[in-house]
């Protein structure tokens, strides 16, 4: 990949959209103003950073001059004293360009729908799933985002079998998307008299949430059933039949939600669950196609691999993807997961140049 091809590309249709964006006819089309403005503005980090390097790689020819030609020896001193900065400089700014260049994954900026089992462990493995669900709550609190429960299926001794959320706001996917697979703990259970650490499992699976221009759904193959709902809810519980159980019959694909007391509600947010499942088969597959083909590490679609660590007796989480190791674990499970979640994303974005520089 040359990049200072692609950035000469990438200023000269700044420039264009620049001049468009200053005719007043433009105003007539709102669309394409609309798609315009937002072009003009994704590319404008770009182009700063890009003429920042123009204006660096100036300067160090500049200084080069300077120390080829000058016979003062203090100049020269100074010009080679700078000329390192601005190397350093250089250097900086094209790695930050590079990963700029990286092509985005289109479904990124989609909410998402977020499941968590528990897996082996017994009741501790549920206990585990509910910390999982209070970790991501707290990180979606310090993202802004809204968290909204679909279905839950409660523990005996704490926690979840499983749960079911939807998380709404901005660039969601695109940060949670690497938190689909399987997360082992390590610790004493509090149901454990014993004294000793117990290992345990939780499944979190993280899917784009469709909208319904993206699946068609034919009702004429849908199988709905409703029953009354169970567990937290209100005075509604076991009350009316406001619980929502839907099939998909070419694909056998079930959904339920019973978290509302209208079953107009529950249906709906059913169907939400249900479009999302079937877009996330096609975008699973894509994913594994994708990781395969760069044999990535970071985000292979796998959501049977074991991907985390939480060691409790030590205070340490490791992400076996990438190899990183953080001993705060507590701070972690309080949702502050964005040095977690910026580091994969970083590890992706180098994978997805180095594949882009080999093709």
């Amino acid at each position: 990949m040359n990049i200072d091809h692609k950035l000469r590309q990438l200023k000269s249709r700044y420039e264009e959209l620049t001049v468009a964006l200053g005719d007043p006819d433009l105003y007539a089309n709102q669309k394409k103003f609309a798609e315009y403005s937002k072009e003009h503005s994704d590319l404008r980090e770009v182009v700063d950073l890009y003429n920042r390097l123009v204006r660096v790689r100036g300067d160090i020819d500049g200084n080069n001059e300077l120390i080829a030609s000058e016979s003062d020896p203090d100049l020269v001193e100074m010009a080679r004293e700078e000329l390192g900065g601005l190397r350093d400089e250089a250097v900086r700014l094209e790695e930050t360009l590079k990963l700029k260049l990286v092509p985005t994954d289109p479904e990124d900026k989609r909410n998402a729908i977020v499941e968590i089992r528990a897996g082996t462990g017994g009741d501790e493995a549920g206990i585990f799933a509910g910390d999982l669900f209070t970790m991501y709550r707290r990180f979606a609190d310090t993202q802004g985002w809204q968290l909204e429960i679909l279905s839950l299926n409660e523990a005996a001794k704490g926690g979840f079998k499983e749960i079911v959320f939807s998380l709404q706001g901005a660039e969601i996917f695109g940060k949670m998307k690497y938190e689909s697979g399987v997360h082992r703990v390590q610790r004493v259970p509090e149901t454990e008299s014993q004294g000793r650490v117990h290992t345990s499992a939780a499944t979190v699976a993280v899917l784009p949430e469709a909208e319904e221009v993206d699946v068609q759904i034919n009702t004429a193959d849908l199988e709905v059933d409703t029953f009354r709902a169970s567990g937290a809810g209100g005075q509604h519980v076991n009350k009316t039949d406001s619980a929502i159980r839907i099939r998909h019959v070419p694909t056998g694909v079930v959904v339920e939600c019973q978290e509302e007391r209208s079953q107009i509600k529950n249906r709906a947010k059913a169907l939400t669950m249900l479009r999302t499942r079937l877009f996330d088969m096609e975008y699973e597959k894509k994913a594994r196609e994708r990781a395969e083909a760069r044999k990535s590490q970071v985000s292979t679609g796998d959501r049977s691999a074991k991907i985390r660590t939480y060691n409790y007796p030590q205070g340490r989480i490791t992400d076996h993807r990438i190899g990183l190791t953080l001993y705060n674990l507590d701070d972690i499970m309080k949702g502050n997961l964005a040095e977690v979640v910026d580091a994969l994303k970083l590890a992706d974005n180098l994978e997805r140049l180095s594949a882009l520089a080999e093709s």
